[in-house]
């Protein structure tokens, strides 16, 4: 049995291709940055236009309960149209610091380090901690000034599996730092696709590339990996053949869960 075999019996994921999975754990059920509109163009801040290019795999009616929704960011390619309709039917939404004020409502923040404890079902709490990340190359500080605050999140709980959910995170320094505290991880849900827009950042990529992808799950010393992100999207660069291809380079293809699709 492989790590990622005995890591995946805990609890499986769904993905639904893009950013967005859907995952229970403790009792609860989590969804990461919902988007479920049809393929097509989507305005961006800025006047970029971001490019859907395939439909995702299941829609909104299929998720059921959601107790929590995981929003990194609110870009539209993170938060559609679908997905903010969701956000009305469930109690809470964690996401950034300023997407927890401008989302209002059953929305909060989480700044580095923060964390909320949720109730389970038959008893005992999840932890949830917002972690750090930046959606570009170079320090934090002068990333967020063009592309914005995002955060990651690590969950947590008695005879529970740590879970890293990576956000649009492109610094291994960040991931460095959630590993000093929590590592090693069970299941880290990391988004890859090394995302470029052409005039910004020089053409580097705003999240992980594969090989990034690959040296994240070394750093984190993660059993399994369920990577999102990698696909859906005319901006992703890098698709599911390059991050086999990275993984089985750096001898961690054995860490691989592509994710249940139905």
């Amino acid at each position: 049995m492989t790590p990622a075999d005995a890591t995946r019996d805990q609890f499986p994921v769904r993905v639904f291709g893009g950013p967005t999975a859907l995952f229970e754990y403790g009792g609860l059920r989590f969804l990461t940055d919902p988007t479920f509109d049809a393929p097509g163009d989507y305005p961006a801040p800025g006047g970029a236009v971001l490019t859907k290019t395939a439909s995702s795999a299941g829609s909104p009616a299929e998720l059921g309960l959601v107790d929590v929704v995981l929003l990194s960011h609110e870009h539209a390619d993170h938060l559609d149209r679908s997905g903010r309709a969701l956000l009305a039917d469930v109690p809470l939404t964690l996401t950034t610091p300023d997407g927890g004020k401008l989302l209002g409502g059953k929305a909060r923040g989480l700044a580095d380090w923060e964390s909320v404890e949720l109730d389970r079902p038959g008893g005992g709490t999840v932890t949830v901690t917002g972690v750090p990340a930046v959606h570009g190359p170079g320090p934090r500080e002068e990333v967020e000034a063009f592309s914005g605050q995002v955060v990651g999140f690590v969950l947590t709980g008695d005879g529970l599996p740590t879970v890293y959910v990576s956000g649009d995170n492109a610094s291994l320094d960040a991931v460095r730092k959630t590993a000093d505290r929590f590592g090693p991880v069970d299941t880290a849900v990391l988004f890859a696709g090394a995302p470029r827009f052409e005039g910004l950042f020089d053409g580097a990529p705003l999240v992980l590339d594969s090989a990034t992808a690959a040296e994240a799950t070394r750093i984190l010393g993660a059993r399994r990996v369920v990577p999102v992100h990698y696909d859906s999207w005319a901006h992703i660069t890098e698709g599911r053949d390059a991050l086999q291809a990275a993984f089985t380079a750096a001898g961690l293809a054995d860490r691989l869960d592509w994710g249940h699709l139905d």
